[in-house]
């Protein structure tokens, strides 16, 4: 049984790690694509008071981690269409809607 819970921990964990990874790497890249801190600082809060539900618990992070993932690769879709759709996509951030 204990067995049993550590490698539930372990895929988990795994998981975690592995989206975690999928959203540190959007972000470079929307940094490279000179997207401003303000606007992805945006994007974060907005996720994370989307989401704000401490009964979740552990499994919880991992949803958290899903919805920053899609916005910002939303957000990437936007900004790799050139400069014009960049400061289309930076001004729709304000009226960001994100579903946990």
């Amino acid at each position: 049984m204990e067995l049993q819970m550590l490698e539930t921990e372990r895929v988990r964990l795994s998981l975690v790690e592995e989206k975690l990874l999928d959203v540190l790497q959007l972000l470079q890249q929307l940094r490279d694509l000179n997207v401003s801190r303000r606007s992805l600082g945006r994007i974060l809060l907005s996720t994370l008071e989307s989401c704000s539900d401490p009964q979740h618990g552990k499994a919880h992070i991992l949803e958290v981690l899903n919805a920053l993932y899609h916005e910002l690769a939303a957000c990437e879709i936007l900004s790799s269409g050139g400069p014009l759709q960049q400061t289309q996509s930076q001004q729709s951030l304000n009226t960001l809607i994100i579903s946990c």
